[in-house]
């Protein structure tokens, strides 16, 4: 076990842990030696990964949440602490960016999308942090989007809220420093599960520097390096990990 990412005896809670991006980040968390909390809406998904997870040797706990809601939120971390007794690496991964004209968005969908990409993490977040500061201390990972940090017509919800992620991993930060880290994570075009909505399902060239959408296993080591106890000064921080889109 390379010393700067041994995890042996932590304990990660994924959000969205079921597939995509949050999938490649729950196995590299339990192949490096934690134990692993799998959320998303879908029981039975969870329970696949926790199998997975569990083939590794780890200790694994699938919970059905919508994350958009603080009572399930709540819920989610009474779950996560009853296995285990702490959370030591929360990140933030559920999302949602349906594409749809601003005029024609309904309050319902603007509701739905910023509930679960930016008042849901809040909640767990601050829960989680407030926890983490009484206890061991921790770390915090939001995954934001590219899209919060560039003009994206027809998912303004989406960015808007992302980049309210970004404000908020900063202030977190801050609040309760010095125990726990909180820092964003900003991934770009990734060929998940998403690009069968894409008119070349992400497999053609994209502008930016490196051409191409990446595989979603390569979110994994920017996640591992802000996970990291050894990664004690990055804190507050957008790690970017997007091709070099701006």
């Amino acid at each position: 076990m390379d010393p700067l990412f041994d995890f042996t005896g932590k304990v990660a809670l994924v959000t969205g842990g079921s597939r995509g991006l949050g999938y490649q980040m729950v196995k590299a968390f339990a192949e490096r030696g934690a134990d692993v909390i799998i959320a998303s809406r879908k029981l039975e998904n969870c329970e696949a990964v926790a199998e997975e997870v569990r083939a590794l040797g780890r200790k694994a706990l699938a919970v059905s949440a919508h994350v958009g809601k603080w009572p399930e939120c709540d819920r989610l971390i009474e779950e996560a602490y009853a296995e285990f007794g702490r959370v030591d690496i929360l990140v933030n991964n559920a999302g949602m960016s349906p594409r749809t004209p601003s005029h024609e968005v309904t309050e319902a969908l603007f509701d739905s999308v910023v509930n679960l990409n930016f008042k849901g993490p809040f909640r767990l977040a601050s829960q989680v942090a407030k926890r983490m500061a009484d206890g061991d201390g921790g770390c915090i990972i939001n995954v934001t989007s590219s899209g919060s940090l560039m003009p994206l017509p027809q998912v303004v919800a989406y960015g808007s809220s992302k980049a309210a992620l970004n404000a908020m991993s900063k202030s977190l930060a801050w609040e309760y420093a010095p125990k726990v880290r909180v820092n964003t994570l900003s991934p770009g075009a990734f060929r998940t599960d998403i690009v069968e909505a894409w008119p070349d399902k992400g497999k053609g060239p994209i502008p930016i520097p490196r051409g191409h959408a990446a595989e979603p296993e390569e979110i994994v080591t920017a996640a591992l390096f802000l996970a990291s106890p050894a990664s004690a000064n990055v804190t507050g921080s957008l790690v970017r990990c997007d091709g070099g889109q701006h």
